[in-house]
């Protein structure tokens, strides 16, 4: 689905201009998908969520591997997501699919950079795709004035091990591994002509100021933005948005169902989707606030 890389930008510019759905269109397509198998409308479901899919890759450039390679990958989620989607739900698609998209990414990156072999738990994985961000944070919270420094500190470490819940020591080899800059990608078989390992076709922006004030935005809001939106929501709601939207099992395949969640709790699963509905516009406010 995604052409070599050096038609990369022409198939960004060309997914960019497909037609986006309304959701009145969207929640057909998906029913004739689901209800008649309907290869057609999945295949416009599809392709009118690429763009969501760039998006989302360009979330991963720092990892060091080929844009094209991340963008493949997430729309094998993309796929996955349009297969189980369900327009009744009264959740749209590009909501959906983005957990299934992600969850793609980050199995494509685990299991092909190759010095984060530590990652094979469900907690060690958060920490590997959590650390950065939240030493961003740290970084912020530091006084003026105060020498910058790009490790952690030995009271970081612990604080960090406990709210991802792993031990301190592989927080030090993670952020040793993440910040040693060796890359897990080989250069490419020589044929006989110069060539170049991957990361050779990723362009470098990281140092332009828009980016860097988008990238500190984007950490502090992933950092600080998501607890404190949690934080005003009662017990029950702030369990239901954690199993639904925020879990990552071992196997990609996410928290609980609405009907899992409704047998806990003793109600049905629309109610359980109506508390989630409300909950999420409650800590989309709250986010709101921070921007």
């Amino acid at each position: 689905m995604v052409p070599s890389l050096g038609n990369l930008d022409a198939y960004i510019s060309a997914v960019n201009r497909l037609p986006m759905l309304t959701a009145e269109d969207e929640a057909s397509l998906a029913r004739q998908w689901r209800e008649h198998g309907d290869v057609q409308a999945a295949g416009r479901l599809v392709l009118s969520h690429l763009r969501l899919v760039v998006s989302v890759s360009r979330q991963y450039l720092g990892y060091g591997l080929p844009q094209g390679d991340l963008i493949q990958e997430g729309n094998v989620g993309l796929m996955k997501a349009v297969k189980r989607f369900d327009p009744d739900q009264g959740v749209r698609l590009v909501s959906y699919a983005l957990h299934w998209i992600k969850a793609e990414i980050h199995e494509y990156i685990l299991r092909n950079w190759r010095l984060v072999k530590v990652a094979t738990t469900k907690a060690q994985r958060k920490l590997f795709f959590n650390l950065r961000s939240m030493k961003q944070s740290m970084k912020g919270d530091a006084a003026d004035g105060q020498t910058h420094r790009n490790t952690l500190t030995r009271a970081e470490i612990d604080q960090v091990a406990r709210q991802l819940n792993v031990k301190p020591d592989e927080v030090v080899e993670m952020e040793t591994r993440l910040s040693g800059g060796e890359l897990a990608l080989e250069p490419q078989n020589d044929d006989g002509e110069e060539t170049f390992a991957p990361i050779a076709y990723l362009a470098d922006d990281s140092g332009e100021p828009t980016q860097v004030l988008d990238a500190r935005r984007r950490d502090r809001l992933m950092a600080q933005g998501i607890g404190n939106a949690l934080d005003t929501l009662d017990p029950r709601s702030r369990r239901i948005v954690e199993q639904r939207w925020l879990a990552v099992n071992d196997d990609a395949s996410g928290g609980m169902t609405l009907h899992e969640l409704a047998a806990e709790y003793g109600v049905s699963a629309e109610r359980v989707r109506q508390i989630e509905v409300a909950a999420l516009k409650k800590m989309r406010k709250s986010l709101e606030a921070m921007a």
